[in-house]
C-alpha cells in the first residue's frame, strides 16, 4: 500500500502540538491545528472566541525564541479550528496526530469522536510518552488500527531531532517503513524504531541516566555544580549537563517518567533506583520545578543589577554563589579537543572525575544490555535514541566500543555487576558491537548472533569513517576518497576555524582534485561547520604590528576563497550550524552550497571591529548587481546587502540564509537529513560532470555606484548613531563598509573587477586591525567568548 503525506491534523494546541504544527509547515505541509472550544464560551460567541483556545497556543508558540518556524511565512500553511466546527475538514487530511494531555481517557474519547471524520486510508498517530500504544488501539476503530501507531517527538521538535516510532501488535509493518522513511527524508529526524516499553528508548534509559548520576551524587558527597561539570560538555553531553536539563524539562515531568518506570517495569534489574531522592521529593513539594516556576536546582536572581545564577545547596536547601570547580584533571580534559580522546583519558584518572565517570559508566553500560530486546531489537536504536534525543555526542554502545568491550566486561565481573549474557555470546564473534566495512556500517545482531549491515546508514557518507581511504592530509586537515572521482575535505580544530592549515587544506585539495580526481566535496563533522577565521591568530599578527604579515595572511585567505570559486572542478560546500565569517565566505564562493536545515550564516565580522576580508563583501556587491536584469545596481539592493553586514545578521535556519541573499534558490539547496547531506552533494557533482561541468566566469564588470551613493549611507549611519543604534566606533567600521561597497573613491558610477573589490576589502580590513577598539573587541570575544560594544 502507498502512502502520501500532503496535509496533517495535528490535534491539541498545547507547547508540544502547536511546535510539531510549525515543524511540519516547515517543511511545506498543510496543517490543520485543532483543540477544544474554550469551556468558558457559548454557543452564540464567534468563531474567534470559540477558537481563542488554539489561536493562543499558536501564537505561544510563535513568540518563542528560538523560533518553531525555520521562516517566520510557513505560519500561512497552518490552518487552526476546534473540534467542534471543524471536523469536516479531518476528511481531508493524510495524517492526524493526537497531541492531547497524557490521560488515557481523554485519548480514547478523541478517537471516538473524530473517527467518523477520518478518510478511509488516513494514517493516526499519537504523540504520547508513556501510554502503551496496544493499550490505545483498542479506542481506535477496528479499519484504522493497522494505520495506527505512536510518533513520539521531542521538544522542542524542530531542534532535538528523535523521533521515535512505536508500532502496537496489528500496525501495518508497510506503514511502519513508510513514517521511518518519511521522518528521516523530510522531517530531518533520527527514526529509532521501538517496542511499546514503557517510556520507550530515550526515555527510559535516559532517566535512567539522571537517577543513577543522583545516586552517584549522595555516595559520593558531591555537589550540583561539581556533577554537572562532569556530566556536561566534558562528557561529551549538552551545556545543561544534568540538574540544569532537570530544570528545563521540569521537576515534575522526570517524576511522572521516573515513577511510571517504577511503577509498570517491576522485572527491571534497577528498579529500586527510580525511587525519588528524598531531597527531590522536597523540591516537588515546595512547588519548585525549575523554568516553569523560576526555581528548581538552580536560581536567576538580580544582586547589584546583574543578574547571577544561584544553585540549590542540597543540605541546607539554600541557593548559593555557583562554585568554580578548578580540579588538575578537567583543566587537562578541556585541552583535548576529540571526544574520543578526552573520554579514554577519563576513564584512566585515578581522582574524583575517574571515578564518577567509571562508575557512572559501568552501570550504564550493564543497564543498556538488558534493555536490548525490551525497548527495542536492534543496539543501534539505542545509541540514535541518546543521540538524537539528550544530545550525546556518543551513544552508550559506541562509548562502550570505545573503552574496549571485553576490557569493560572484565571490569563489570569485578565490581559485580551484573550485564546481560548476550555480550559475552558476542565476543565470541566479534570484539564490539560495531564493524566498519567497505560497504557501509555493520551492528551486532541478537537473534543471528551475527553482524548485519544498519540498511538505513548503508547509503550515509561518514568522513569519520573514511581514513583508511586518505588522499593526503596535515595537522588539521583530512582528505580522502569519497569513491567515483570525487574527494572529500573535513578539519578538526577548535569551533572548525578556518587558519593557515586549512587554507593549506582547500588549496591542496583543489590541486589533487584537478589533476586526478573530478570534484571536490567540503564538510566537517563536530558540533559546527566553521565559526569562521582564526581569530586568535589575527589578533596577534595585529597586536605585534606584523601588517605586512597579516596583509600576506588575508590576501591568501581571499586567493584561496577564489580558487574554490575558479578551480576546474566543482566544488560543493556542506555547512551545519554555525557557519558564521569565513565559513559563510566559503560557501559564499562554492559552485553549490547542500546546506542543513539548522545552519546558521551570516558575515559577523563587524561584531569584532572589522569588514568581511576574505572576499565576503566582494560577494555581496556581486551579488547585490546579480539581483537586478540588466545587471546592474541601485541603492537599495546594495543597501539591504550592506546592512545585513553592518547589523552582523545570521540566519536563524538554513531557509532564512536564502532570504539574507547567503544561499542561492538557483544553485542552493536544503538537505533536511543532516546525514545525507555529502550522499547529496556527490550525487550533484556527479550529475554536473555528467552533463559537461562549466566553470563560472571572471566577473571584470561589477557596476559600483561611488561616491554619489556613499553620501547616502553616511546620512544613515549618523541616524543610527542618533538614534542610539550604533555607537561612534561602529559608525567607523561601517563607514569603511560603505566605501569598499560603493567601489571606494570613484566619483561616479563604474564597472570595476573582482580583485578591485578584494583590495579595497584587505585594506580597509587591515586599516581597522590598527584601531584600538578594534583589537577591544578582538580580545574581549577571545577572552570571554562575546563581543563589547565599544
Amino acid at each position: 500500500m502507498g502512502f502520501q503525506i500532503n496535509q496533517v491534523a495535528v490535534i491539541g494546541s498545547g507547547i508540544m502540538g502547536s511546535r510539531i504544527a510549525c515543524l511540519l509547515a516547515g517543511v511545506g505541509k498543510q496543517v490543520l491545528l485543532l483543540d477544544i472550544v474554550s469551556p468558558q464560551t457559548n454557543p452564540k460567541c464567534s468563531k474567534d472566541e470559540r477558537n481563542a483556545l488554539v489561536q493562543k497556543g499558536l501564537q505561544t508558540t510563535l513568540k518563542s525564541k528560538p523560533s518553531a518556524l525555520y521562516v517566520p511565512q510557513n505560519q500561512d500553511l497552518i490552518t487552526i479550528g476546534n473540534l467542534e466546527d471543524d471536523l469536516e475538514k479531518l476528511k481531508d487530511c493524510d495524517w492526524v496526530i493526537e497531541v492531547v494531555v497524557e490521560n488515557i481517557d481523554i485519548k480514547e474519547q478523541l478517537y471516538h469522536k473524530i473517527s467518523p471524520y477520518l478518510k478511509p486510508d488516513v494514517i493516526l498517530t499519537t504523540n504520547t510518552s508513556s501510554i502503551s500504544i496496544n493499550t490505545l488501539k483498542t479506542a481506535v476503530p477496528k479499519h484504522i488500527q493497522p494505520r495506527f501507531c505512536g510518533t513520539h517527538f521531542f521538544n522542542p521538535p524542530r531542534y532535538l531531532k528523535l523521533l521515535e516510532i512505536i508500532p502496537h501488535s496489528q500496525t501495518q509493518p508497510e506503514l511502519i517503513d513508510f513514517l521511518m522513511d518519511f521522518g528521516s527524508k523530510f522531517l530531518g529526524k533520527t527514526t529509532v524504531l521501538c517496542k511499546d516499553s514503557p517510556a520507550f528508548i530515550a526515555n527510559r534509559i535516559g532517566t535512567f541516566s539522571i537517577m543513577k548520576i543522583f545516586n552517584l551524587m549522595e555516595e559520593m558527597d558531591l555537589g550540583i555544580d561539581e556533577i554537572d561539570l562532569f556530566s556536561g560538555p566534558i562528557l561529551g553531553r549538552p551545556k545543561s549537563a544534568t540538574f540544569r536539563t532537570c530544570d528545563v524539562v521540569g521537576l515534575d515531568t522526570l517524576a511522572k517518567v521516573a515513577e511510571q518506570i517504577k511503577t509498570f517495569c517491576p522485572k527491571d534489574e534497577m528498579n529500586a533506583i527510580f525511587q525519588l531522592p528524598h531531597w527531590y521529593q522536597k523540591l516537588l513539594d515546595n512547588k519548585w520545578l525549575g523554568d516553569k516556576t523560576n526555581q528548581g536546582f538552580y536560581l536567576k536572581k538580580k544582586i547589584n543589577n546583574k543578574t547571577d545564577i544561584l544553585t540549590l545547596n542540597l543540605k541546607s536547601f539554600e541557593y548559593e554563589p555557583k562554585q568554580k570547580i578548578r580540579l588538575d584533571s578537567t583543566g587537562v580534559l578541556r585541552g583535548i579537543e576529540s571526544l574520543p580522546e578526552r573520554l579514554i583519558a577519563m576513564s584512566k584518572l585515578t581522582d574524583v572525575v575517574g571515578t564518577f565517570f567509571n562508575k557512572f559508566h559501568l552501570a550504564l553500560f550493564a543497564y543498556i544490555s538488558h534493555r536490548v530486546g525490551e525497548v527495542c531489537d536492534d543496539i543501534f536504536a539505542i545509541d540514535d535514541a541518546l543521540k538524537a534525543g539528550f544530545g550525546w555526542e556518543m551513544g552508550p554502545f559506541e562509548t562502550w566500543d570505545l573503552l574496549k568491550v571485553a576490557q569493560v566486561v572484565e571490569n563489570l565481573k569485578s565490581n559485580g555487576i551484573q550485564y546481560a549474557a548476550w555480550v559475552d555470546e558476542m565476543l565470541l564473534v566479534g570484539l564490539s558491537f560495531y564493524k566498519i566495512k567497505e560497504d557501509g556500517l555493520y551492528c551486532y545482531d541478537l537473534p543471528s548472533k551475527s553482524y548485519k549491515i544498519i540498511e538505513h546508514k548503508k547509503n550515509i557518507i561518514v568522513f569519520d569513517n573514511l581514513k583508511n581511504k586518505t588522499v593526503w592530509s596535515n595537522a588539521n586537515c583530512c582528505l580522502v576518497n569519497l569513491g567515483d572521482g570525487i574527494l572529500g575535505l573535513n578539519w578538526q580544530t577548535k569551533m572548525n576555524t578556518i587558519g593557515s592549515e586549512v587554507i593549506e587544506g582547500i588549496n591542496k585539495s583543489i590541486d589533487i582534485a584537478e589533476k586526478s580526481y573530478q570534484g571536490l566535496i567540503i564538510a566537517n563533522s563536530g558540533a559546527n561547520f566553521s565559526a569562521g577565521a582564526n581569530l586568535g591568530l589575527i589578533f596577534m599578527l595585529a597586536a605585534n604590528h606584523e601588517y605586512d604579515e597579516l596583509n600576506v595572511a588575508i590576501q591568501t585567505f581571499q586567493k584561496t576563497m577564489m580558487r574554490v570559486r575558479y578551480s576546474n572542478i566543482p566544488v560543493i560546500v556542506c555547512p551545519h550550524n554555525l557557519c558564521l565569517g569565513g565559513g559563510t565566505e566559503l560557501s559564499l564562493h562554492a559552485d553549490y552550497v547542500y546546506a542543513s536545515p539548522e545552519t546558521y550564516m551570516g558575515l559577523v565580522e563587524v561584531g569584532v571591529g572589522v569588514i568581511p576580508g576574505g572576499g565576503g563583501t566582494k560577494e555581496f556587491v556581486l551579488r547585490a548587481a546579480q539581483e537586478l536584469n540588466p545587471f546592474e545596481v541601485d541603492t537599495n539592493t546594495l543597501r539591504t546587502r550592506f546592512l545585513n553586514i553592518a547589523q552582523a545578521k545570521v540566519s536563524t535556519s538554513g531557509y532564512e540564509a536564502f532570504e539574507l541573499g547567503i544561499l542561492d534558490p538557483k544553485k542552493d539547496k536544503i538537505i533536511m537529513q543532516d546525514s545525507f547531506r555529502i550522499k547529496e552533494a556527490k550525487m550533484k557533482i556527479l550529475a554536473v560532470i555528467e552533463s559537461g561541468y562549466v566553470k563560472p566566469i571572471y566577473q571584470s564588470k561589477i557596476p559600483v555606484l561611488g561616491q554619489s551613493a556613499m553620501g547616502l549611507f553616511e546620512m544613515g549611519i549618523q541616524d543610527m548613531v542618533a538614534a542610539g543604534y550604533a555607537s561612534e566606533y561602529d559608525a567607523k567600521v561601517v563607514t569603511k563598509l560603505a566605501h569598499v561597497m560603493c567601489g571606494g573613491a570613484l566619483s561616479e558610477k563604474q564597472f570595476v573587477s573582482e580583485n578591485y573589490l578584494l583590495n579595497l576589502e584587505r585594506e580597509a580590513f587591515l586599516s581597522l586591525c590598527g584601531e584600538r577598539k578594534t583589537m577591544e573587541r578582538m580580545q574581549a570575544v577571545l577572552t570571554t567568548g562575546k563581543p563589547i560594544r565599544n
